[in-house]
C-alpha cells in the first residue's frame, strides 16, 4: 500500500503542478507528499523531481516514469470502473477534438463502428488544428500527435508516429535526391508553418544525435493537406507522417528519401481530463482506438 500511495502522491503532484495542491486534493499536509516523493526516489535510486520554492518538474527519468504510473493508474481505475459497471452500457453525449487531417482519415471512419456497438452514445467530433482546452470547452478527449507538453491532462499513448521525407518522383528526375540531411539547403522543402517541430527545422539522427536540420522552400502553408497536394505535384520536398502518405507510397506517387537518418518515432495520444471516475464511452472509446490502430494504423 505505502508503494501505491507514493505512486499516486507523486502522479498528483506533477498533474497539479505542487506538492501543495497535491496534498489539499488529498486532505494531508505538503511534508506527507513531499515524504512519499522522497520515499519513492530512494526505493528507485534515481530523482523523479526537481522541486525549487515556486515549483517542481520533473527529471528525464521522472518524465518516463511519469507517463508509466499513469497508465498503471488508469488501468486500475479502468478495472475498477468495468466491475463496478457491471452490464452497464455507455452512453451520453461524447466530445472528441483531433487534427484535422488525422481526425479525417483515422478517426471519423471509426465512430460508425463505435455507434453501432454502444447505440446509447452521440458523438460530437471536432477536426482542428489548435490545441483546445479540454476543461474550459468540455471535451472529454483529445488526439493529439508529437511531444506533450507538461499538464494535468491524462494521457494514452495510442500508436507510435513515424515520419518521413517524400517526393514525388518527378521532382527527383528534376532536383536530384538528397543523400544527407545537409542537402536539403539545395532543395525546395515545403514546410508546415504552424507546426512548432517544424519551425525549429525537420529533425534527424546524425551520428546517434536527433538533431533539427532547418529547411527553406519556396512554399509554406498551415494546411496539411495543401502540403500533401504540393508535394503530389512535384513542387518540393516534405516531412511527413507515414499515416498521412502510406498509400501514396504503396501506390508509387511519392517516395521516401533520408530513410538513414530517419529520427525516432513520437507519439500518437488519447489525452483526457483528470477525473475520479472516467466516464464508461469515453473509455470505450480510448479501448476502440487502441485496438485499431495497433491492427491498421501505419507505423503503429
Amino acid at each position: 500500500m505505502d508503494r501505491f500511495k507514493q505512486i499516486e502522491s507523486f502522479v498528483s503532484a506533477v498533474a497539479r503542478g505542487s506538492l501543495s495542491a497535491a496534498a489539499r486534493s488529498e486532505g494531508v499536509a505538503p511534508a506527507v507528499i513531499g515524504r512519499r516523493i522522497d520515499a519513492l526516489e530512494a526505493r528507485l535510486g534515481v530523482k523523479l523531481l526537481i522541486r525549487t520554492t515556486r515549483k517542481i518538474s520533473l527529471s528525464p527519468e521522472g518524465a518516463e516514469f511519469y507517463e508509466e504510473c499513469q497508465q498503471i493508474l488508469q488501468a486500475l481505475e479502468n478495472a475498477e470502473n468495468g466491475v463496478a459497471a457491471g452490464g452497464a452500457s455507455p452512453k451520453g453525449h461524447l466530445r472528441v477534438t483531433a487534427p484535422a487531417g488525422f481526425g479525417r482519415r483515422h478517426v471519423a471512419p471509426l465512430l460508425p463502428q463505435l455507434l453501432e456497438a454502444h447505440p446509447g452514445i452521440r458523438v460530437t467530433l471536432d477536426l482542428n488544428d489548435r490545441l483546445a482546452d479540454l476543461v474550459n470547452e468540455g471535451y472529454d478527449c483529445a488526439i493529439r500527435i508529437g511531444d506533450l507538453a507538461d499538464s494535468s491532462l491524462v494521457s494514452v499513448r495510442l500508436a507510435d508516429n513515424r515520419r518521413m521525407v517524400v517526393a514525388a518522383p518527378a521532382y527527383l528526375r528534376r532536383h536530384g535526391t538528397p543523400r544527407h540531411p545537409s542537402d536539403l539547403a539545395r532543395h525546395n522543402c515545403l514546410s508546415l508553418g504552424a507546426s512548432g517541430s517544424q519551425t525549429r527545422g525537420w529533425l534527424f539522427t546524425i551520428d546517434g544525435k536527433v538533431t533539427p536540420q532547418r529547411v527553406y522552400g519556396t512554399l509554406e502553408c498551415t494546411d496539411g493537406a495543401v502540403l500533401h497536394a504540393w508535394t503530389l505535384a512535384g513542387l518540393g520536398l516534405a516531412w511527413r507522417s507515414l499515416w498521412e502518405v502510406a498509400d501514396d507510397l504503396k501506390q508509387g506517387r511519392l517516395v521516401t528519401v533520408l530513410d538513414d537518418f530517419a529520427a525516432p518515432p513520437n507519439g500518437i495520444y488519447a489525452v483526457y481530463p483528470q477525473r475520479k471516475h472516467l466516464p464508461l464511452r469515453v473509455r470505450v472509446f480510448i479501448d476502440m482506438l487502441r485496438q485499431q490502430y495497433a491492427e491498421r494504423l501505419p507505423g503503429a
